[in-house]
């Protein structure tokens, strides 16, 4: 069983949020500020949560929804191609490309490809320059 585990991105402040100064409501998905074990705020607005995936790219590091990542096919490839990892209810985790989107199956359990996470849309937008999602 994969482990469930989120993280939480302010846009009021343009960082992330530490995981132990905030909740995660479970009923609504709102967060809340805790000090010392304490509620401080019950609601923090303006937040994007983002849940692992359960996976690792072929460094080790854990793959979350909204990570950029550039996916390199071994055969046949002469590009790697950057893309940013969505959830989506009829396919699962897929890589969004703008154009195309690759499932899960696909890119996940496949020794012809490999996947590195290169940084995030909230932080490197930049690396998404030609992706429309």
């Amino acid at each position: 069983m994969r482990e469930i585990k989120f993280r939480v991105w302010s846009r009021k402040w343009e960082q992330w949020l530490n995981p132990e100064e905030h909740v995660i409501y479970a009923d609504n998905g709102d967060i809340g500020e805790v000090n010392d074990g304490e509620l401080v705020e019950s609601i923090v607005h303006n937040t994007v949560v983002e849940q692992f995936t359960g996976l690792h790219d072929n460094n080790g590091r854990e793959i979350y929804e909204g990570d950029v990542v550039k996916l390199h096919v071994v055969i046949l490839s002469p590009d790697d191609k950057a893309g940013f990892i969505e959830y989506r209810t009829e396919f699962g985790y897929c890589i969004n490309f703008g154009k195309a989107v690759a499932r899960q199956e696909y890119w996940a359990a496949n020794d012809k490809h490999t996947i590195e996470v290169i940084g995030n849309i909230h932080e490197n937008p930049d690396l998404l320059e030609g992706v429309d999602g």
